[in-house]
């Protein structure tokens, strides 16, 4: 049965305190093509000021820090953050906050916003609220990237649900660049057009 609320710190914690790694982020087959395909959407485009919105233990952590100049990884979870920042140690560009809530993610000015398997984390009135502060914070002619399964679960949202709710509260202000699905997963690459 599908949750109805939007997923909040208590529940993360509960997952990373039973399990440094809850769904298997360093070592899955699905989780390295996912990345895969997520860093080769990204093109060469370098982004100045970027955002990662739920970074877990950092594992696409580490590997988005080549591909900006600056990178801002955030968490409800401070256990999974722990893990993100030994992983991440070392990393002079990335920087980690612990949030409180989806919207509180966005506090800054991105070029590159990355919502990778979050967003069906949220439900509609926090999908709004972001949205809301996602315009606020990214940068003219900045890119939001979106990657979400699209198997069964028991989140808030769909996959689908989760990408066309954020789109609706953007309508009109971004282009989409690049829309691909797999078996596995959908990716969808925006870019700001909007007004500034």
């Amino acid at each position: 049965m599908r949750k109805t609320g939007t997923l909040d710190r208590a529940y993360f914690e509960c997952l990373y305190r039973a399990d440094s790694d809850p769904w298997d982020f360093a070592s899955s087959p699905y989780e390295r093509a996912k990345y895969a395909r997520t860093l080769h959407a990204l093109g060469k485009e370098r982004a100045a000021d970027a955002l990662e919105v739920g970074c877990s233990i950092g594992v696409l952590t580490h590997e988005l820090s080549r591909h900006c100049n600056r990178l801002t990884a955030t968490d409800l979870s401070e256990t999974a953050l722990h893990q993100a920042r030994r992983r991440c140690a070392g990393l002079a560009n990335v920087g980690f906050r612990l949030v409180d809530s989806a919207a509180g993610s966005f506090e800054g000015r991105f070029d590159l916003i990355v919502l990778s398997e979050v967003v069906y984390y949220w439900a509609d009135a926090d999908i709004a609220a972001a949205a809301k502060a996602l315009l606020e914070c990214l940068t003219p002619g900045g890119r939001v990237l979106l990657v979400h399964w699209l198997g069964e679960t028991d989140y808030p949202k769909t996959a689908d649900e989760a990408v066309e709710g954020l789109g609706e509260h953007l309508r009109g202000l971004y282009a989409v660049e690049q829309a691909e699905r797999t078996a596995d997963f959908r990716l969808d690459l925006w870019r700001w057009i909007g007004p500034a």
